[in-house]
């Protein structure tokens, strides 16, 4: 999920998609990972060049994203997609010099209490045992890219770079997250609790623990093909209306009844509740897994409070 927040930014979405072609290529990209420029040239029948100036515009607005991979004669050029959904929020749009943004790897969690299925591992193997909650607790757990679980939760403490005369405007999170079945199972929902510094912010529905059909983008190639391999993106935003996810409102609950400043301890945690609805489980992907190579991203808008006021 991606959002744009200025006008700027909503201007190069708006050319990357203003050509038919440009769609074309975006739409193929997306349903065919780890095509190459040479692939993109001959399938839609224009020059090398004009691929490449295509595809200049789509890493602009920040669509797909190169990978070099090594070949016999040299190395090919691979496109992936970088997001699946996109918003234009005309009623925020950010001064982006009035941010902070940074990402928490998915390992550094400081409290946890979940039940089996479940398991933890790094992009190189797997960290202990599945099915053992103990080894949540090991130190190697900093390096996790991949934890699930069945019910319980994870809760992170987030850093407050906000100075005294900053208030917050509106707090996002994203990350890539799925159900979590017994191996895989597309239709799986599971209902995502969150909250904020113990504040109930409402829930979201995953629709499966996805991994049937194709291989996760990121997921290394050791890992089981009937297990998670990659989830959705999801964009978390609590600001002056309320609480969405990827743009629909999940509660009333404002950046207001957060209560936020300069000295206040930030507390996220994501659950699946024993009396919920769908209790599917919960797996959260972190860079170099899944089909998005990041870990959860945080991002705080701010005005600066009027000294005069």
């Amino acid at each position: 999920m991606r959002e744009y927040f200025s006008k700027d930014d909503t201007l190069l979405f708006a050319k990357a998609l203003s050509s038919q072609i440009r769609l074309d290529i975006l739409y193929y990209i997306f349903n065919h990972k780890g095509v190459s420029l040479n692939d993109l040239s001959n399938i839609f029948k224009v020059s090398r060049s004009s691929i490449t100036q295509h595809i200049k515009i789509l890493i602009e607005a920040d669509l797909i994203e190169i990978k070099h991979i090594s070949g016999k004669k040299e190395a090919r050029k691979i496109c992936y997609p970088k997001e699946d959904k996109f918003i234009i929020s005309l009623n925020n749009q950010h001064n982006l010099n009035d941010i902070y943004e940074t990402e928490i790897p998915i390992g550094q969690y400081i409290k946890y209490h979940v039940t089996p299925t479940c398991g933890i591992a790094t992009t190189e193997k797997l960290i202990g045992f599945v099915d053992n909650p103990r080894y949540f607790d090991d130190p190697d757990r900093m390096n996790a890219s991949i934890l699930w679980f069945n019910t319980g939760f994870v809760e992170y403490r987030l850093p407050n770079y906000l100075e005294d005369m900053q208030i917050p405007t509106e707090i996002q999170l994203v990350m890539e997250i799925s159900s979590e079945a017994p191996g895989v199972a597309e239709n799986w929902p599971s209902d995502i609790s969150f909250y904020f510094n113990d504040i109930y912010l409402g829930y979201s529905t995953t629709r499966g623990d996805f991994g049937e059909i194709e291989h996760g983008i990121y997921t290394p190639k050791w890992w089981e093909d009937n297990w998670n391999q990659y989830g959705s993106l999801v964009l978390l935003s609590i600001n002056s209306r309320g609480t969405f996810v990827d743009g629909s409102k999940i509660s009333d609950v404002t950046i207001d009844k957060l209560d936020i400043n300069s000295n206040k301890e930030l507390l996220f945690k994501m659950a699946v509740l024993d009396d919920a609805k769908h209790k599917g489980g919960f797996t959260l992907f972190g860079k170099n897994f899944g089909n998005y190579n990041q870990d959860i991203k945080f991002r705080v808008f701010y005005e600066k409070k009027d000294v005069n006021s």
